[in-house]
C-alpha cells in the first residue's frame, strides 16, 4: 500500500457508487414490493421509443439550463470562455449531481477555475442562483399543474417559502454581512472561510436582482416542463392516459420534494411521492407506475450523470492536466490541447 490518503476523484467517485448503489436499492424495493412478474409484463408491452424521446426532452432541458449557466457569466463579466468549453464545464457538473441537495454542481467552478483561471468564490454562488431559479420555475409548474388538484398549493407555498427567505437574506447586505461576521468569530475553518464567503456574497447578491431573476427563471420554466413532459411520454408509452397537467403536478411536486430533503439525488424521496402520487391522483395502477417512475429517474437523473462523465472525459482530453493529482495547483489556466 502506497500509505497516501485518497485524492478528492476518489472520494467524489465513491459517494457516486454509494449513490448509485442506494439507487438500486430503491428501485429493485420497488419491484420487488409490486412483482417482479408483472412489472417485466408491463414492460414488455412497453414502447421502447418513448424512452427515447424522454431522454432526448431529459438533453433539451440540460441545454435550456446551459443558457441559464451563460447568462449568469455573463452577468458576472466572465469573458473569453469558449462555447464548447463552456458547455462541457456546465455538463461535467452533472456528475456530482446525486449530491445532496446537488451542491456537487459547484464542481463546475473548480473546472472553470483550472481551464481559465476563474476563482471558485466568483463563480460558485451560480449554483445557489441555478438552484433558486430552479425552485422558482418547478413552484410555477405546481401551480400550473395543481388546477382543480387539492394539495399541491401546500408544495408551492413550501417552495415560495424557501425562496422568499433565501431571497430575503441575500437582498439584504446588511444582514448578510453581519451572518457573515459572525462566522468569521467562530473558530477553525470558519474563520479562514469567511473572506471567501464574502467575495461570493457579492456575486450572489448580483445575480439574485430582480432584473437578474426573470430570464433565468423563465429559462427554469422551460427547462423543467420538458422534463414533466417526459414522464408523461413514459406514461403514454406504457398505454397510461394521464394528462400532460397531472404529469406536470407529479413530477414537479416530486422534483421539489427531493430537493427539500438533503439526501443524494432526492433518493428514496423523489421516487416515493412520484411513484405515490401517479397511484392515488392520476389512477395509474402500481406496477404501472413502478415502471414509470424507474424509467423516468433513469431517463433525468442517471441519464444526467452520464452525460456528466462524458462531458468530464472530453474536457480531460482537451486539458490533459485537469483535475491533476500531483503536486499543487496551477497558479495560471491550463492550455488545451491543440484542436
Amino acid at each position: 500500500m502506497s500509505g497516501q490518503p485518497p485524492n478528492g476523484n476518489t472520494i467524489a467517485l465513491r459517494r457516486i457508487l454509494y449513490a448509485m448503489l442506494l439507487g438500486v436499492v430503491v428501485y429493485g424495493a420497488f419491484a420487488v414490493w409490486h412483482g417482479l412478474d408483472r412489472l417485466g409484463s408491463a414492460l414488455a408491452h412497453f414502447h421502447w421509443w418513448t424512452f427515447a424521446a424522454a431522454c432526448s426532452l431529459a438533453l433539451a432541458n440540460y441545454g435550456v439550463r446551459w443558457l441559464k449557466w451563460e447568462f449568469y457569466l455573463s452577468r458576472l463579466a466572465i469573458r473569453g470562455v469558449r462555447r464548447i468549453d463552456s458547455l462541457l464545464t456546465f455538463l461535467s457538473g452533472f456528475v456530482l449531481t446525486v449530491t445532496p441537495g446537488k451542491v456537487g454542481e459547484v464542481f463546475k467552478s473548480i473546472v472553470l477555475f483550472e481551464t481559465y483561471g476563474v476563482p471558485v468564490a466568483r463563480t460558485a454562488p451560480i449554483v445557489v442562483a441555478e438552484r433558486v431559479t430552479d425552485v422558482i420555475g418547478i413552484v410555477v409548474l405546481i401551480v400550473a399543474g395543481s388546477v382543480g388538484l387539492s394539495g399541491g398549493l401546500i408544495w408551492a407555498a413550501l417552495g415560495t417559502a424557501a425562496v422568499l427567505v433565501l431571497l430575503g437574506v441575500v437582498g439584504s447586505r446588511r444582514l448578510s454581512l453581519a451572518l457573515i461576521a459572525r462566522l468569521e468569530r467562530l473558530p477553525g475553518v470558519f474563520r479562514r472561510i469567511g473572506p471567501k464567503l464574502r467575495d461570493a456574497y457579492e456575486s450572489l447578491a448580483t445575480m439574485v436582482r430582480p432584473s437578474n431573476l426573470v430570464v433565468p427563471a423563465l429559462l427554469s420554466v422551460g427547462a423543467w416542463s420538458l422534463e414533466c413532459a417526459a414522464l408523461w411520454v413514459i406514461l403514454r408509452g406504457l398505454g397510461e392516459q394521464t394528462a400532460l397537467g397531472l404529469a406536470t403536478f407529479f413530477y414537479a411536486t416530486s422534483t421539489l420534494a427531493g430537493a427539500l430533503v438533503p439526501v443524494p439525488g432526492g433518493l428514496g424521496i423523489t421516487e416515493t411521492s412520484l411513484q405515490g402520487q401517479m397511484q392515488r391522483l392520476g389512477h395509474v395502477s402500481a406496477v404501472a407506475s413502478t415502471a414509470a417512475m424507474i424509467l423516468v429517474r433513469l431517463a433525468t437523473l442517471w441519464f444526467a450523470v452520464l452525460i456528466g462523465f462524458v462531458a468530464l472525459s472530453i474536457l480531460r482530453q482537451l486539458y490533459p492536466r485537469l483535475l491533476s493529482v500531483s503536486g499543487s495547483r496551477p497558479s495560471t489556466a491550463l492550455a488545451p490541447t491543440a484542436d
